[in-house]
């Protein structure tokens, strides 16, 4: 017996019900009872997968992932169903256990997820736009955008954000060209010059600090960790190790900061290098 054979098995065990125990137990709702909504739930398990089988026949996803899915929205169902609808149930339950089916699967099969309220704007300003240049022969502004669709012009704005494409990496960029929009993409993982420049700073970094006086150059190399320690020594750490007071290499930090600024400025310095 398979999984949904033998869930269609269980739920089978709950009595359908009639219209006037439908309406006693929308009362009950009504009234704050939770074993009346779950009764109403259990009483309608089979009604999700009738409308999971339906849909499972247009796609490859799960019925039992659908079946999850369409019980939520039977759940919600049941939670606002109220006897002053007039209305059986099933009626009442069919388009939320299909909502909340329906947003599983796009959500499943769309690149990128989005909330489905604005999912739905994005739909109504694409139908919007397109009656707008068949009546009027041209493209809407964002203002009668958002007069049509009553929505404010920064909400707009982000629902026009949203609309994009998707084109395969794989896709030949023309039927001029073999070549394909991922053989464009520039790889920036190895970049040679860029490497030759940083590894030219550092020469002239450690050149530059290598003028300062022998304890001014420890100070520096451990302020601004040349070393590549995971953890940047601190004030206290650097004084311990040099035998000195805290103030005192903040001091010279800052004297032989100063010093490095006044060389690196300095044309003599930057010419003797160059050459």
């Amino acid at each position: 017996m398979t999984i949904l054979e033998n869930y269609i098995s269980e739920i089978s065990k709950y009595q359908l019900l009639d219209a006037e125990k439908e309406q006693n137990l929308a009362a009950r709702i009504g009234s704050g009872d939770k074993r009346a909504v779950t009764q109403l739930i259990n009483s309608n398990l089979r009604l999700v997968v009738s409308i999971a089988k339906k849909v499972c026949r247009n796609g490859s996803n799960s019925i039992m992932d659908l079946i999850q899915e369409g019980n939520l929205g039977l759940m919600a169902a049941a939670e606002k169903f109220s006897s002053k609808y007039n209305t059986r149930f099933s009626t009442y339950a069919y388009p939320w256990i299909l909502q909340y089916i329906l947003r599983y699967v796009h959500n499943k099969t769309s690149m990128i997820s989005i909330p489905q309220r604005k999912e739905i704007l994005l739909r109504q300003l694409s139908k919007v736009q397109n009656n707008f240049m068949l009546k009027k022969g041209r493209n809407p502004t964002k203002n009668e955008l958002s007069s049509i669709l009553n929505v404010d012009l920064p909400l707009l704005e982000e629902i026009i954000s949203l609309e994009f494409s998707f084109t395969s990496l794989d896709a030949e960029c023309s039927d001029d060209s073999d070549a394909s929009y991922g053989e464009l993409i520039p790889d920036y993982t190895f970049n040679p010059e860029f490497q030759l420049i940083k590894d030219v700073e550092r020469k002239q970094v450690h050149q530059l600090v290598g003028t300062l006086a022998e304890k001014e150059q420890k100070v520096i190399y451990s302020r601004y960790n040349f070393e590549g320690r995971t953890t940047v020594p601190t004030l206290r750490e650097v004084s311990s190790a040099l035998g000195i007071s805290t103030e005192t290499v903040r001091q010279i930090e800052i004297r032989a900061m100063k010093k490095l600024k006044k060389i690196a400025n300095s044309y003599n310095y930057i010419e003797e290098f160059s050459a």
